[in-house]
């Protein structure tokens, strides 16, 4: 498969390490050209361009920027997501964890609107560090990971990518459910932070049968 990777920092480099690891032909473009050669260097990925290049190479395209250029960075490409598959693992969270885009429409739906791409959130729950586990398995078995989406072709794309990070894919609905997707991110972040273990919150299956 071929995945290009808008962005050069730490989720563009944990990811795409696994992307090249399992096979896929990977490039790697950024707004800065010289930290997107070497992220590529790093991982070993087949090359480095310009953001509209990477944009109109895949047969998926990782959005890994801060969601406060995502905007900016969809429009640079210039329209070259248009219909493409495009994975927002991007958090729209703030100062006191809470979501920059307030009460309207989620960071992925603004997403899609803006790049006219088929849009499905993933990859943004955790840190880039559990990212880099090789595979992204625990004691209790693969990391799910849960997805957003409303075109199941791309739903399915990105499902073998997961799989490819060792993880689970866990359909959670369609893109007008990925607000609850950033807002349950946010929460658990404040949680992490706080020294607290989410997983005390949640009882076994079992539990509520």
């Amino acid at each position: 498969m071929r995945i290009g990777i808008l962005g050069n920092g730490n989720m563009a480099g944990a990811l795409g390490a696994h992307w090249v690891r399992a096979g896929h032909r990977v490039r790697v473009g950024g707004r800065s050209p010289e930290r997107a050669a070497e992220l590529a260097r790093q991982i070993g990925a087949e090359s480095s361009g310009q953001l509209n290049e990477i944009a109109g190479f895949g047969d998926a395209t990782l959005l890994a920027v801060p969601y406060g250029s995502a905007a900016e960075v969809v429009r640079e490409t210039g329209g070259a997501l248009a219909g493409r598959v495009l994975i927002d693992c991007t958090n729209p969270v703030g100062p006191g964890f809470v979501l920059t885009t307030a009460e309207g429409p989620s960071g992925a739906r603004r997403i899609a609107d803006a790049s006219g791409a088929r849009v499905v959130k993933a990859f943004n729950l955790c840190a880039d560090s559990v990212w880099r586990h090789t595979p992204v398995a625990f004691a209790d078995g693969p990391l799910a990971v849960p997805l957003c989406g409303d075109d199941e072709a791309a739903l399915e794309t990105v499902r073998a990518l997961v799989r490819d990070v060792g993880g689970a894919p866990l359909d959670a609905g369609g893109l007008d459910r990925a607000g609850l997707l950033e807002a349950t991110t946010a929460f658990l972040i404040g949680l992490w932070v706080g020294g607290h273990d989410p997983r005390t919150m949640l009882p076994p299956t079992h539990a509520m049968a």
